[in-house]
């Protein structure tokens, strides 16, 4: 007789201690529908001591870094979250995405140039920096190409983001009292495009389904009145990059998509011990400074992030009928204060971090009417 799988408690695990009302109640939201849906218990939000020697499924707001960070979680591999693991902390942001200006510019701990090599086709021109010293001369060699778009690695959904558009406008960077700090953390320095369209493509593995998706994103102003993420439209299908491919594409979402597949492989080369159960990468499309199109991937994101409530949506789908081909989902934030839409799902209401109002909330549609 085959052994009856045991069953895991799905756990969400709101990773930074700072982490604002919003990121935490959405954790706990889509932990809790993980669970329904793959008919495991939900066990709340993750605490050492009651859940030290379960049987976990944990839905991390961050990617986990480190070895000893996995083990106390009990996290041995993919099977055992809906996110990812690096052993360094700048493996799962920005950074990965660009080379350093040359051999002698400062690196962090665990480094590889392999994966800039393996993504050079892939990306937009751009150069990452991770000491004081080496900005000024990454800034220069990128400027005579254009503007440049300055982005703290460490950031999300667009915010600390600068257009820079001369050396002497970086040069204000660079004096101002912050600027040690900043170019400390990691910046990326990389190439403005305008008309920018943001495409989403990534995969999901959770149980024993298989998801892959592509689509786009937009932005929306916050409280403050700073563009924001502020939803994704997705295509999902059940099984791998090609039972997407197989779908009636656009040729540029198809570049989008091979342009993922790059990256994702490259991951895993030149970071052998990775590993992600979701895998969503930002490519972005637009024209560059001289007008000419350009595509490149922007960031991976390894975890729960801002299309997690449409991929979920989508599983249910695809779990209430197994015979789909494909399904249409979208996650929405918007910071007006509004009545739910007609068959919308809420995932979130209430305070944001930047404002006093925030709501999230999922709609799917048929794929093919």
């Amino acid at each position: 007789m085959t052994p009856t799988p045991r069953k895991k408690t799905v756990v969400a695990h709101s990773v930074r201690n700072d982490a604002p009302q919003h990121e935490v109640q959405t954790n706990k939201a889509l932990a809790r529908w993980l669970a329904q849906i793959l008919g495991f218990k939900f066990g709340g939000s993750y605490n050492p001591q009651k859940h030290r020697d379960r049987d976990l499924y944990l839905l991390p707001t961050q990617t986990i870094v480190g070895a000893a960070h996995a083990h106390e979680l009990g996290i041995k591999g993919p099977d055992d979250l809906w996110g990812g693991y690096v052993e360094h902390d700048f493996i799962c942001t920005k950074a990965i995405s660009h080379g350093l200006r040359s051999h002698q510019a400062h690196a962090p701990q665990g480094w590889s140039p392999l994966f800039s090599e393996r993504v050079r086709n892939v990306v937009l021109d751009g150069l990452s920096v991770f000491a004081f010293d080496d900005a000024r001369p990454a800034a220069e060699h990128l400027l005579y190409s254009g503007p440049i778009r300055l982005k703290p690695i460490h950031a999300c959904a667009g915010r600390g983001q600068e257009v820079i558009k001369s050396l002497d406008a970086f040069d204000e960077i660079l004096a101002r009292p912050e600027a040690e700090k900043l170019f400390r953390e990691g910046v990326v320095l990389e190439q403005d495009l305008s008309e920018v369209i943001t495409r989403s493509v990534g995969q999901s593995f959770i149980g024993d389904k298989v998801l892959s998706y592509c689509g786009d994103q937009y932005l929306t102003e916050d409280a403050l009145g700073e563009d924001v993420y502020g939803g994704s439209n997705l295509l999902v299908v059940q099984g791998g990059y090609e039972a997407l491919l197989a779908l009636d594409l656009p040729d540029d979402v198809r570049l989008a998509i091979e342009q993922a597949q790059v990256f994702d492989n490259a991951a895993n080369e030149a970071y052998p011990r990775f590993y992600a159960s979701r895998r969503n990468y930002d490519i972005a499309q637009g024209l560059d400074s001289n007008g000419k199109t350009r595509s490149g991937v922007l960031e991976q994101s390894w975890r729960m992030g801002g299309a997690s409530s449409a991929e979920v949506a989508a599983l249910q789908s695809f779990v209430n009928d197994p015979t789909m081909r494909a399904i249409r989902v979208s996650s929405v934030e918007t910071y007006i204060d509004q009545p739910l839409p007609a068959d919308a799902i809420e995932v979130y209401r209430g305070p944001a971090e930047n404002s006093e109002f925030l709501l999230k909330y999922v709609t799917v549609k048929s794929y093919d009417g």
